[in-house]
């Protein structure tokens, strides 16, 4: 039997037990830090030599000039072409529901005019020049191409740089070919923490970017908090999370294999489950035992399952909720009868998934909502990423003669409240009670 903790609200320890579960510390160590410190420090000062280097010492091949670090667009069609046909209606079908979905989120400028004819408004604007980290080599991540790289793209970003690492030299056709399709316009093969380097400063070869979004390992992590200030990043994100929260009345194999699907990322993977019928949670224990042993990845599995999962029984609905709440996962499936009407109910979780037939898989890949979500009670205070995330807004005021004479006195005694003269003064002049005017002149 694998061992999974099985906690219950009445337990006299409960809070404690569950606190301890959802305790993750994503800051990488000293050690970590130094690394990237001192990797960035060699981009910023070798450029294209740097990333020369650390390509051959880290990702074991030698570009023969620093040229040979970008993929060439003919490249991706290569691997585009060289798909079987499923993988690319796959790729297509993905890609145009992420891309329906994206163009509901975008953002509109907006203007009105108050009652003395100032004018107030938002403009927006897309990002100049985004940067994509895409995990490399033998892992082949597509849907984290199209989840990235589309909402940008209809954020209107003219220009989108995907990094991605190759170890060995070894290219996934799949990463290119959803490059391809997802409107990438230029691949680098570097990874790590000198890839975000590369593109929060810029080399001879890859140009500096404002934002720099997508997944990877410690150390990509941590350079992209290192480099945040110069450049935007979308987020820090743990280890993947799921939580059903679940009535009793779906069938016990369905939410044993969501909890696998999260589990069977990494071992620092969360999956957890919330029900107040008990019997219930027996059954999805012994359908997790059964099923296990079928399962590829079923060590990686077993070990997130012993250290970060749960089975959980409540009182009643109410007190499950407030659980959820509290957790604020990334996946929350409410695998209950009448799941719309829990929703209002749910303040915090990365992505809502409702009902019995909707798994959490399918928001992975192609459901349409973005699959980057906040990770480590995150949602709290942070969205998924969304074409929002690539672009940015600036305030529009144009005062009339009138809203000057207005406004500039409530200016005036705010300023001098605070000392700063120079600031009543300006405000002053545009308003009539200063010595200046637009027709002055001071020659």
């Amino acid at each position: 039997m694998i061992e999974i903790s099985r906690l219950s609200t009445t337990d006299s320890d409960f809070d404690r037990r569950l606190e301890d579960l959802l305790a993750w510390e994503s800051v990488s160590d000293a050690g970590v830090r130094e690394r990237v410190d001192a990797i960035i420090h060699a981009v910023r000062k070798d450029k294209d030599a740097a990333l020369l280097e650390y390509t051959n010492r880290l990702d074991r091949w030698e570009p023969g000039t620093a040229a040979d670090l970008e993929i060439p667009a003919g490249r991706l069609e290569r691997a585009w072409a060289s798909l079987p046909g499923e993988q690319r209606e796959a790729i297509e079908l993905a890609a145009r529901r992420i891309r329906d979905y994206a163009e509901h989120q975008k953002l509109a400028d907006w203007s009105f005019r108050d009652d003395d004819g100032t004018l107030l408004g938002q403009k927006t604007t897309p990002l100049d020049r985004v940067g994509l980290y895409v995990p490399g080599g033998k892992a082949a991540y597509p849907s984290s191409v199209l989840m990235n790289a589309i909402p940008a793209k209809v954020a209107g970003v003219p220009e989108l740089i995907m990094v991605v690492p190759t170890p060995a030299g070894e290219l996934n056709e799949l990463v290119l070919a959803a490059a391809r399709v997802a409107g990438v316009d230029r691949v680098f093969a570097i990874g790590g923490a000198q890839a975000v380097a590369a593109l929060a400063y810029g080399t001879e070869l890859v140009p500096a970017v404002d934002k720099i979004v997508g997944p990877g390992n410690i150390y990509v992590a941590t350079a992209k908090r290192a480099v945040f200030g110069q450049v935007g990043i979308d987020m820090i994100a743990g280890p993947s999370e799921i939580l059903v929260l679940c009535d009793g009345g779906t069938d016990p194999d369905w939410i044993a294999m969501d909890l696998f699907s999260q589990a069977e990322h990494d071992e620092d993977a969360q999956a957890v489950l919330l029900s107040w019928d008990g019997d219930f949670l027996d059954r999805v224990a012994a359908a997790v035992d059964r099923l296990l042993p079928t399962m590829e990845r079923r060590e990686i599995i077993a070990a997130a399952l012993r250290r970060r999962g749960a089975l959980i029984q409540c009182g009643d609905m109410e007190e499950a909720v407030r659980i959820a709440n509290l957790v604020a996962p990334e996946h929350l499936e409410l695998s209950v009868e009448n799941p719309e009407a829990l929703v209002p109910k749910i303040r915090h979780a990365g992505a809502i998934f409702m009902g019995r037939y909707t798994a959490e898989a399918l928001g992975d890949y192609c459901a349409g909502p973005n699959h980057v979500l906040p990770t480590s009670r995150t949602a709290r205070f942070s969205s998924p990423l969304g074409v929002y995330d690539f672009q940015k807004r600036s305030s529009l005021i144009m005062s009339s003669a009138r809203g000057a004479a207005n406004l500039s006195r409530t200016a005036s005694v705010l300023a001098r409240g605070e000392g700063l003269t120079a600031h009543a003064r300006s405000a002053e002049y545009r308003g009539g009670s200063g010595r200046a005017s637009p027709q002055t002149n001071n020659s």
